[in-house]
């Protein structure tokens, strides 16, 4: 899998998670989805994001371009 589809199923998990905590654990939960769609908002501008530096450290995953290298 690459850094990019890791990254978009992290952030997809992460809106549902915060959304299901704020309709049966505390409506002040609202804040991290807000958080996570302010973050995929100033990545999409910037291009920069901490989520996908853990995933590229942790998991040792990488881009698609460095995958569709490796398989020249």
């Amino acid at each position: 899998m690459s850094v990019e589809r890791a990254l978009t199923a992290f952030a997809g998990f992460m809106v549902l998670l915060s959304v299901a905590l704020t309709v049966w654990v505390h409506p002040n939960w609202v804040w991290l989805t807000v958080f996570v769609g302010a973050n995929l908002f100033q990545q999409s501008f910037t291009g920069f994001c901490p989520a996908r530096i853990f995933l590229r450290k942790v998991f040792k995953l990488k881009t698609e371009r460095e995958l569709a290298q490796s398989n020249q």
